[in-house]
């Protein structure tokens, strides 16, 4: 095993970033906060955290600002800005980058009144950054709309220590092979169970309709799903639940990883989308179905390109045609067949109707981006 502990420590998206190596985080008391959270705060005063995505197109920044009004809608909130040269996404002559709100939740975090808000990014000029596939993503919602385009994703990642190897592994060693950790009970199978916990229920809180949560195949390593959520909206919801486990990982001195393939010789992480149409959750919906898997297999390549930030590098790693995956060369479709892209459930095959599962998607990709590209080839033909 000593050769997949060296390919733990050469990946290089592990490894990448200003990581500190102990966490001070999780020596710091988490119960002195409780003090201050009591204090009480003028009623006409709430606390709104600015949310977005930064330069990388994979991680997320944030700020806070106080507001003297309860917004209903996410027009009624500010358009704000930010130094876009300290995120990647402006030169540091011309740094203003403005943030516009896109959706609202529940702060589950300071609670009462308090809200996350979803923004998109502009440049100076009012452009959109290189990293807002938002703008795109909702133009052809609105495009398509009529057809009520439902989105599932299943998002995959992996817990990380302070010392960068998977949380709870064995210190110069690794634990027995997997089989036992999927869905798996037990001190010895399961790791962290209460941060996935908190996840849960403050996505619930916070108006994120997440749908369930698994320990994943891989120790340390888990999932939750996000969805049906309609249109671009899919891709707000998945960004703030993304949000919402970071935040609370900060707690705990936990490093939350979306590498697609952080362990050689295990499984990888995926963010599986579940996609449906009006007309494929009809009765005889399979044969839409099969014209959307059609149009999928001529357009493999295209895809693929989108479905991780660096145009498919990252799921080079992942989409081997090992560990329940399809070759990322080669477009293929199956009932049941979690070694396929595109998979159409067993229920689905024999109800005939129902939705697909993409598989290829990888762990880190940017929803919006996937959703418009589901959206585009599968409703809009283009």
């Amino acid at each position: 095993m000593a050769d997949t502990h060296a390919k733990i420590e050469d990946n290089p998206k592990i490894l990448s970033g200003p990581v500190l190596t102990n966490s001070p985080n999780a020596v710091l008391s988490k119960t002195l906060l409780g003090r201050y959270n009591d204090l009480p705060i003028p009623a006409d005063k709430i606390l709104a955290t600015y949310i977005w995505i930064d330069g990388t197109g994979e991680h997320l920044r944030c700020k806070d600002r106080t507001l003297n009004f309860i917004p209903k809608v996410p027009k009624d909130l500010p358009i704000w800005n930010f130094d876009g040269s300290s995120t990647g996404q402006s030169d540091g002559h011309n740094s203003d980058t403005f943030l516009y709100p896109r959706a609202i939740y529940r702060d589950p975090f300071r609670r009462g009144n308090h809200i996350l808000v979803m923004c998109d990014t502009y440049k100076y000029n009012m452009e959109p950054t290189g990293t807002n596939h938002r703008i795109k993503c909702s133009e052809a919602y609105e495009k398509c709309k009529d057809d009520e385009p439902w989105f599932g994703i299943e998002q995959e990642y992996i817990l990380l220590d302070s010392d960068l190897r998977p949380f709870g592994w064995p210190p110069g060693g690794f634990p027995p092979p997997q089989g036992p950790y999927y869905c798996g009970v037990g001190a010895n199978k399961v790791f962290a169970r209460d941060l996935v916990e908190a996840h849960y229920r403050c996505c619930l809180f916070a108006g994120v309709p997440i749908s369930g949560t698994n320990a994943e195949v891989m120790p340390s390593q888990w999932e939750f799903q996000v969805g049906p959520s309609v249109g671009v909206s899919a891709g707000d919801d998945l960004w703030v639940a993304r949000y919402i486990l970071n935040r609370l990982a900060e707690e705990y001195g936990v490093i939350v990883s979306f590498d697609p393939k952080p362990v050689q010789d295990w499984n990888g992480s995926g963010a599986h989308t579940n996609f449906s149409t009006k007309k494929m959750r009809e009765d005889n919906g399979i044969i839409e179905i099969e014209k959307a898997i059609d149009k999928l297999s001529k357009v493999h390549m295209k895809h693929i390109k989108v479905y991780d930030p660096r145009g498919g590098k990252d799921n080079e790693r992942r989409l081997t045609g090992l560990h329940e995956t399809a070759s990322i060369n080669d477009f293929s479709a199956g009932v049941a067949n979690r070694g396929s892209s595109i998979r159409i459930p067993r229920t689905v095959a024999e109800e005939k109707k129902g939705y697909l599962e993409d598989r290829r998607p990888a762990s880190n990709c940017d929803p919006y981006a996937v959703i418009d590209a589901l959206m585009r080839t599968c409703i809009l033909n283009e």
